[in-house]
């Protein structure tokens, strides 16, 4: 486990298409080194993944907001992701999800 961990208070501050886009580019990083078969860097992208999706669910959780369900269960399907045992079927599609995220943080601007 790695010592990572987000600042919570500027982490706050991104926009939710922020936020799932920038846990899009760890999840993105730990597949790849999945693949790769570099264990050692999917887990700290796997870590760094987990800390800001729990940043993100802390943010909105604050706020009871329904995105807090949704956060969760997409911090579920990562962990499962790696964890489990349905990382062949699930790991493309996990990706895309957070993609739209991305694109979106990019719309916006």
């Amino acid at each position: 486990m790695s010592n990572y961990q987000v600042d919570r208070d500027r982490w706050a501050q991104l926009s939710i298409f922020e936020q799932m886009g920038n846990v899009g580019s760890e999840v993105g990083r730990a597949i790849n080194a999945w693949r790769a078969g570099k264990r050692e860097r999917a887990q700290g992208a796997i870590d760094r993944g987990l800390d800001l999706l729990d940043a993100t669910a802390e943010v909105w959780a604050k706020q009871r907001s329904p995105r807090t369900r949704e956060v969760l269960r997409a911090r579920e399907c990562f962990a499962a992701l790696f964890y489990g045992d349905t990382f062949e079927q699930d790991a493309d599609a996990l990706e895309r999800y957070f993609m739209q995220f991305a694109f979106a943080a990019r719309a916006g601007r």
